[in-house]
């Protein structure tokens, strides 16, 4: 077999695989496509038997976004805002100290304490619901952000301290050791030498955060009055009419706009937390 042959055959695998990969990235990106495609089209369009594929022609409008910009929605999303960036904020301070104690320090328990985080994240979430309602009830935090961020942040936490682990498991101790031999504090090496190589951990896991809170509903429902409801709350409530006809591109249209903030936030970080996801959260 010849040289000229063999590269033939690589890049003629090279361009199958390509031809693969933009194949699937179609198939994924079809449900996002029409979500806001539909939001686009008119009521009667939209559950006619021939579907419209483009956001075009007669008909077409925007008029589905002006249906669901309203005052509950602009309420909801200033609370999952407010709810998920305290939570997130919480919860990479506390795992990140417990993971730096859990890599650096020899504490008594600490393999106990491990399996324990893996436990706490095997618990069915619906096993804790009354013991959390009567304690939020017992406190006062019922249907507040408080009470809300605070389920919130437990339930991030467990996986938040596993994933921050491995990170500061891979930085080696002994960067530290070397910048305090030449005459820097325990205190000035870690935030000068380790924490920016730990970066990409703390954007990873802060980008898990915040999916998870997100995107929770059960506890919402919990905790929550409806009155005062998160977006996936809100976007639920759409789909629940009674004695009348679900508003499809209404419903469209507010998934859409519910998805703005996360894809907001994954083109903000994308470098950040795919070096974060290859680099260290499998290790340990």
């Amino acid at each position: 077999m010849t040289t000229t042959t063999v590269r033939r055959r690589r890049r003629t695998g090279r361009r199958a695989l390509s031809a693969f990969a933009i194949v699937l990235a179609l198939v994924w990106a079809f449900p996002v496509y029409w979500m806001v495609n539909s939001s686009f089209q008119p009521v009667g369009k939209l559950r006619a038997p021939t579907p419209a594929w483009v956001p075009f022609g007669s008909g077409t409008s925007g008029e589905a976004y002006g249906r669901v910009l309203d005052a509950d929605f602009w309420d909801s999303m200033q609370l999952s805002l407010t709810v998920t960036f305290l939570s997130v904020a919480a919860g990479l301070v506390f795992a990140f100290l417990a993971a730096l104690a859990i890599s650096r320090f020899r504490i008594r328990g600490k393999a106990t304490f491990i399996v324990v985080i893996l436990v706490v994240q095997m618990i069915p979430a619906e096993a804790l619901f009354i013991s959390q309602y009567k304690m939020l009830s017992g406190w006062g935090l019922f249907n507040s952000v408080a009470g809300l961020t605070l389920l919130y942040l437990a339930m991030i936490l467990p996986f938040t301290v596993w994933m921050l682990r491995g990170f500061v498991a891979g930085v080696p101790a002994e960067l530290e050791e070397a910048a305090m031999v030449d005459g820097c504090s325990r205190f000035r090496a870690f935030f000068t030498i380790t924490f920016p190589l730990l970066a990409p951990g703390l954007v990873a896991a802060g980008v898990y955060g915040f999916l998870q809170c997100w995107n929770e509903i059960t506890l919402a429902t919990v905790v929550m009055d409806p009155s005062n409801r998160t977006v996936p709350l809100w976007l639920q409530g759409m789909t629940t009419v009674s004695n009348e006809a679900i508003d499809w591109p209404a419903v469209m249209a507010g998934a859409t706009l519910v998805a703005v903030p996360v894809i907001g936030l994954f083109m903000f970080v994308q470098n950040r937390m795919t070096s974060g996801m290859v680099s260290g959260a499998v290790k340990g």
